[in-house]
């Protein structure tokens, strides 16, 4: 039966090896979810890091938004797949709905589009014969932004993290390269 594992941690701690050594120890063929925009320089550097470190057999499917449909539509037999990383996925609903200098429009608006991306990978999830692998980042454990926008993606992240470990058959915390079995406990 697939199952779900959700992996969270803060940044550089481990997720995305955890996460790869996860898959090559499952079926295959594994597709790889990237959620990441090639933004500026620096994005377009970790992007092509991070695809030369996966494995050349794995299939990659980059997309933004809607990110359950898009994977429904080209499974394509894999077996399992590997989304990383929900904190993309959230940051990119939010920058579609910030002005010009950055501040959220509606945070109302974004809320609900964030819950419905989560609602939409969740159906995916249920949906799709494969093992799922989810990794995100664990935002919550430091102080309270100052900006209204850094909470708002805070406070996002934070729920959809919920809902996804909710849903998951495993949950993983990755502190400094170990990873720790938090479900089940």
């Amino acid at each position: 039966m697939p199952k779900s594992i959700l992996i969270s941690g803060g940044a550089r701690a481990g997720k995305s090896h955890l996460a790869q050594e996860l898959a090559l120890k499952r079926a295959h063929p594994v597709l790889f979810v990237a959620t990441a925009e090639a933004n500026d320089p620096d994005m377009r550097d970790r992007i092509e890091k991070h695809r030369q470190s996966r494995p050349a057999s794995w299939r990659t499917l980059e997309v933004t938004t809607g990110i359950g449909d898009r994977i429904i539509e080209e499974t394509g037999g894999a077996k399992t797949v590997i989304v990383d990383c929900i904190t993309l996925l959230v940051s990119n609903v939010l920058g579609r709905h910030c002005d010009p200098d950055g501040e959220p429009t509606d945070a109302t608006l974004i809320e609900t589009e964030v819950l419905s991306e989560i609602d939409g990978l969740i159906n995916c999830i249920n949906r799709v014969e494969a093992d799922f692998i989810l990794v995100t980042n664990e935002v919550g454990l430091g102080i309270v932004p100052a900006y209204r926008s850094a909470r708002l993606y805070r406070d996002l992240l934070g729920k959809a993290n919920q809902k996804l470990a909710r849903h998951a058959d495993e949950v993983y915390l990755v502190v400094s390269g170990l990873p720790l079995r938090v479900k089940p406990g």
